[in-house]
């Protein structure tokens, strides 16, 4: 029997630790569940560490972003979470597609982009309007870069508009949101499988 996958949550919270953060919250939600799985991991909060802009693996002298790409290479599924702000997903998520856009020149072995084989997940919390648009954003770059995106691969709240009340504030995370957070895991740790089992061809 093939081992368990492992997965990384990448926070794009705007919040530096230990400032309490929704997204932080939705970040261990994802892990609690992938755990539920027999499935390792661990989540970063990208904003705690320092990551150039730019489209390359390594940006240079001060860059943190090798040593997460590392993580990134290291896990079978990879989970994003993110806040809406404006209506579009957090600069720091914006900043890890851009630095994730490398891996597309990275091979594997068989001549595919390393993420080939790779599955991802999204998750986005916020108090306005925009759950479906961030999610598209991010869903269409991590394809892009070569993920593959789970069925239902993601899970949101968004609280009433034009209010303050933030999904860390609840009393208990609504149904719908735990419901389909637990589908998409359950179909990222299946098609990490059989990725595993039956890998994409060789190009």
């Amino acid at each position: 029997m093939a081992p368990s996958p492992t997965a990384l949550v990448l926070n794009c919270t705007l919040k530096p630790s230990p400032e309490p953060s929704s997204t932080d919250l939705l970040a261990q939600q994802f892990l609690d569940a992938l755990s539920d799985h027999g499935v390792s991991g661990e989540a970063v909060r990208v904003v705690d560490h320092s990551v150039a802009p730019g489209v390359e693996t390594d940006m240079g002298d001060g860059d943190d972003w090798p040593a997460l790409h590392d993580q990134v290479l290291a896990a079978d599924i990879l989970v994003v979470t993110t806040p809406i702000w404006l209506g579009h997903p957090s600069s720091v998520a914006q900043r890890v597609l851009e630095r994730l856009d490398a891996m597309i020149s990275e091979e594997r072995d068989d001549g595919n982009p390393v993420a080939f084989g790779r599955v991802a997940l999204v998750g986005v919390v916020g108090n306005e309007d925009g759950a479906h648009k961030v999610t598209s954003d991010l869903y269409q770059g991590l394809n892009d870069i070569g993920f593959t995106i789970a069925a239902q691969g993601g899970t949101y709240w968004v609280g009433e508009a034009m209010q303050g009340t933030d999904y860390r504030d609840l009393d208990e995370t609504p149904d719908p949101t735990a419901t389909a957070l637990r589908t998409a895991v359950a179909n990222a740790v299946h098609l990490s499988g059989l990725l595993r089992e039956q890998p994409y061809p060789a190009s």
